[in-house]
């Protein structure tokens, strides 16, 4: 009799998993791009310095002032292939779009966050950090910049030393912080997630900074290697005390309709207390009281599935239910890899590490299990889009045998997930400018954003 309810007990948790994780399918609606090489001038009362960005996007990050004297790479792991764009840029790219939420009141209207500027603390002192209203049009395939709004700190809320520190102005730059997540507030200010502290910062309409919020999980402090108030230790046997991995920070964060809870979520697994393993396949979830400007001290876990390394994205689709990226840190067709031990070259071109998971998910908030574990209810594979009607406006590279009607999303970092309406969900990607070329072997990527017809994905429950 034992046996007999093990074996039923089994039964019904195998029947649980496979509901839990039911696949739906996707199908392109609609493909708009927004091209690598988009610039914007910045601000008037800006720094000069800020006129050419990148400077210190180059090797050992030594300043390079001639603009288009280095050619971007997608660096060692993916085979450093070139993308055909060259830095340092005049301006300011318009690029890496991390964090998406449509714009309340304004239909097909978006508000996008640019990220840090070239990947790290050292390499953008001078990328200024910036968000913007877009408005892709499905029809034409293009996307409308139509309004950019940069960050500033004149009200000197920011408690460390800014990279521009000794101006008026005080605009914000990708040494100071790590953008990835954005949410537009009821009063008409945003919340952003970034990567650096962690910190939330909160900011007015027009980008002045009103405050900045450490992270404190189970009364401590979590930081990364990059928090301001870390040092090298004056001995190289000396330990740092963090647990956030470097760019481990707020990828997603997800506000609830009614505008009073933020859940703001890691983009990787924290380190185990006092090791340098991670403490699960699994991320954690803070709750932020909107009201109160704090944490309140509830968290939450999301678990990855096997093939991911990261999230790329969090938003809600109504009260308890929301949508997340997952991904790996491939790029490129997996049709294309290249063979064992082989790296690409111009007359035999292949992806090292080509794109394999890359999926959206609906999850319910509202329902954790035992251990705290968020309830994961269905996904859609990006690797494997439905395209009948013929939509995509760019495949890129593809193996010779490639059915006409499937399409992909093949990027390393994919960042950007909201649902439009009650059967359509929006997706774009970080193109990491101009350091990444999953579309294209040896071009850099464009800002694409895909509209996906995803009805049984957004009704699962």
């Amino acid at each position: 009799m034992r046996a007999f309810l093990l074996g039923a007990a089994a039964a019904v948790a195998l029947a649980v998993g496979a509901a839990a994780d039911q696949r739906f399918e996707s199908t392109l609606a609609g493909h708009a791009i927004l091209p690598a090489f988009t610039m914007a001038l910045p601000p008037a009362d800006a720094p000069r310095d800020a006129l050419v960005s990148g400077k210190f996007a180059g090797p050992g990050n030594l300043r390079i002032d001639r603009p288009g004297a280095v050619m971007g790479d997608t660096g060692p792991l993916h085979g450093r292939r070139p993308t055909g764009i060259a830095f340092p840029f005049i301006g300011q790219p318009v690029q890496g779009f991390s964090g998406i939420k449509p714009v309340t009141g304004e239909a097909g209207s978006y508000w996008v966050l640019t990220d840090n500027g070239f990947g790290n603390r050292r390499n953008s002192p001078d990328a200024l950090l910036m968000f913007h209203k877009v408005r892709p049009d499905w029809q034409a395939g293009t996307v409308a910049l139509q309004q950019t709004t940069f960050l500033r700190d004149p009200l000197r809320r920011v408690p460390f030393r800014i990279a521009y520190e000794g101006t008026e102005a005080r605009y914000l730059t990708g040494a100071d912080f790590d953008l990835e997540s954005i949410q537009p507030l009821p009063d008409g200010s945003f919340m952003i997630g970034e990567e650096f502290g962690p910190f939330l910062i909160h900011v007015s309409a027009d980008g002045v900074v009103q405050r900045v919020v450490e992270t404190r999980m189970d009364g401590q402090v979590l930081m990364t290697p990059d928090h301001p108030s870390l040092q090298v230790p004056a001995s190289p046997t000396a330990g740092v005390p963090y647990r956030v991995r470097r760019s481990g920070g707020y990828e997603g964060m997800a506000l609830t309709p009614d505008g009073r809870t933020i859940w703001a979520m890691m983009e990787q697994p924290l380190f185990a207390p006092n090791s340098d393993q991670p403490e699960g396949q699994f991320l954690r979830v803070l709750e932020f009281d909107v009201a109160r400007m704090d944490w309140t001290g509830r968290v939450v876990r999301y678990r990855l599935e096997p093939g991911a390394t990261a999230i790329g994205d969090f938003n809600f689709i109504d009260a308890t239910r929301a949508l997340v990226i997952e991904r790996d840190n491939g790029e490129g067709d997996p049709g294309l890899a290249c063979a064992q031990g082989t790296q690409p070259t111009q007359a035999q071109p292949c992806f090292p590490l080509p794109a394999r998971f890359k999926r959206v998910y609906v999850v319910d908030m509202a329902q954790t299990d035992a251990e705290g574990f968020v309830r994961k209810i269905g996904h859609i594979d990006l690797m494997a889009i439905r395209d009948p009607n013929g939509v995509a406006r760019l495949r890129g590279d593809l193996p010779a045998n490639t059915p006409r009607e499937r399409f992909t999303f093949p990027f390393f970092t994919i960042e950007d997930v909201a649902m439009v309406d009650a059967d359509h969900i929006i997706v774009g990607n970080d193109n990491n400018l101009p350091f990444s070329a999953g579309r294209r072997f040896f071009q850099a990527d464009d800002n694409e954003f895909i509209l996906l017809r995803v009805p049984e994905l957004l009704r699962a429950r």
